[in-house]
């Protein structure tokens, strides 16, 4: 019920009468009075309900929970005040301060050039609206191909992640295509489609220094490159031209094979041979310069005796024919007749004798 001011005042005037006050000074109530007047004062049950309920609002906005893989990022009055650890935490009531939870362990993931999108499967509806034209890149040899990538990230700084940028996976996605068209931009076809692991680890470092100048609070976790072709109006022209590619590439490889085989075949051959007319011309000049050295050694000793060393020689000369002789006859000078002689041996009757000295 409501205070009855009207008799409050009466009350009071006739209270100042009583205790002798004038009206310029009114005397206030004593502390008996009021507290008589309030225990007569009867509360309703809504006025509890709405206490009961102020209170629950207030408990329910002071305290709140943050998961083991979350960071709470409070805000006092909209600007940022601090950041909260996983766990129980408190908090000034709803409208002086908020908390935004954030995960900073799950990692997530964009998709480009696929007809899935964030792994939510081959819905149409959830599939990227401009992957196929994300994934058509011109390469360095002004070839056109088809690179499909998925780019896995987390949020490593909930305050920059919330504050810096409005739309931070818009700006992933524009960043990361701008990023994959210039390096498949400075490269070939071939190597487009060979090397697909070196184009994703320069992407990833290349996407990561744009977003850490954004401050963006985003940290590429990996980049995975797909298969990557040519756009299929021109696939069959394009494995022809590949088939004729590898084909040449095998006669050419046959030809160096069979280049490998005969040029060092030959060269070891030529190589011998020089080799063997080196070591006759070396062996000829040193038979030659070991015969005069010989001779001219001969030579003064038949200056200095004539007559010892032509007999020596002579000597020397039948040492060395004698024994290469089948049959031998030592017949005597003063011999006449060497018919008997000759007869006796059918092997010498071809052989013409020599009268011996």
């Amino acid at each position: 019920m409501n205070w009855d001011w009207e008799k409050l005042r009466e009350n009071q005037k006739k209270y100042e009468q009583k205790q002798g006050g004038g009206p310029g000074m009114p005397s206030p109530p004593q502390m008996d009075e009021l507290l008589k007047k309030f225990k007569g004062f009867k509360f309703s049950g809504i006025f509890f309900m709405g206490i009961l309920i102020l209170g629950v609002v207030i408990s329910v906005s002071t305290v709140f929970t943050i998961g083991r893989s979350e960071v709470g990022v409070i805000q006092r009055f909209g600007k940022y005040n601090r950041l909260v650890q996983p766990g129980l935490n408190f908090k000034m009531p709803a409208g002086i301060e908020k908390v935004t939870k954030v995960n900073v362990r799950q990692v997530e993931t964009e998709e480009f050039g696929l007809k899935t999108y964030n792994g939510v499967g081959s819905d149409p509806s959830s599939a990227d609206p401009s992957g196929q034209d994300s994934s058509l890149m011109l390469t360095g040899d002004l070839n056109v191909a088809v690179v499909p990538w998925i780019i896995q990230y987390r949020r490593s700084d909930p305050r920059e992640y919330l504050f810096n940028v409005k739309e931070v996976r818009s700006l992933l996605r524009h960043m990361s295509e701008a990023t994959m068209r210039m390096i498949v931009g400075d490269r070939s076809i071939n190597e487009v489609i060979s090397s697909r692991a070196e184009i994703a680890s320069a992407a990833k470092e290349m996407l990561q220094q744009e977003m850490d100048n954004a401050k963006a609070g985003i940290s590429i976790v990996n980049i995975e490159m797909k298969k990557t072709n040519v756009p299929e109006p021109v696939q069959a022209s394009f494995n022809q031209v590949n088939q004729a590619i590898q084909e040449k590439e095998q006669t050419i490889y046959k030809a160096r094979e069979e280049y490998n085989k005969a040029i060092p075949l030959a060269r070891g051959e030529a190589k011998r041979v020089i080799k063997d007319a080196e070591g006759y011309a070396i062996d000829r000049v040193n038979r030659a310069q070991g015969d005069a050295v010989k001779f001219k050694a001969i030579y003064d000793e038949y200056v200095q005796a004539k007559d010892v060393t032509r007999k020596r020689m002579y000597l020397e000369a039948m040492l060395e024919v004698l024994p290469k002789l089948e049959n031998k006859y030592i017949i005597d000078s003063d011999q006449k007749n060497l018919l008997p002689f000759v007869n006796m041996g059918a092997k010498l009757s071809d052989q013409t004798l020599r009268k011996g000295e």
